[in-house]
């Protein structure tokens, strides 16, 4: 099954941070999320990342559990990020963690990619369960 959506984040900074040596420089955030369309959802988690000296170089991981409705199955998951931007090329995965589906997602699987258009945040994810 593939779904699109939308959805709504905020971030906010977390201490402490680390502090990086040689122009690197870390954070850690917490991230909110609102999931609409057949994914109707809000996400709790954090983010961990780091830019490099070289502009549009940097990395980030994240874990975030959502809470709600799939398709109209009740339960929740947890979706794991990794992220990378190489001279502002990205590449991104966030996968459904195995076994982390509750209620009437259990046994969830799948990946999303996440992605901006005019400021607005746009999700697809592709999903199986049994």
């Amino acid at each position: 099954m593939q779904i699109n959506g939308s959805f709504t984040v905020t971030l906010n900074p977390l201490e402490p941070n680390i502090n990086g040596t040689d122009g690197m420089t870390f954070r850690r955030m917490s991230i909110e999320k609102v999931f609409t369309g057949p994914l109707d959802a809000t996400s709790n988690g954090e983010m961990l990342s780091v830019m490099t000296p070289t502009k549009g170089s940097a990395g980030y991981i994240a874990i975030e559990q959502v809470v709600g409705s799939l398709e109209g199955k009740q339960g929740s998951f947890v979706l794991q990020h990794y992220g990378v931007m190489e001279l502002g090329a990205e590449k991104l995965t966030l996968e459904v963690i195995p076994d982390s589906g509750v209620g009437q997602l259990v046994g969830l699987s799948g990946q999303m990619n996440i992605y901006i258009e005019d400021g607005n945040h746009f999700y697809e994810f592709e999903y199986q369960l049994p």
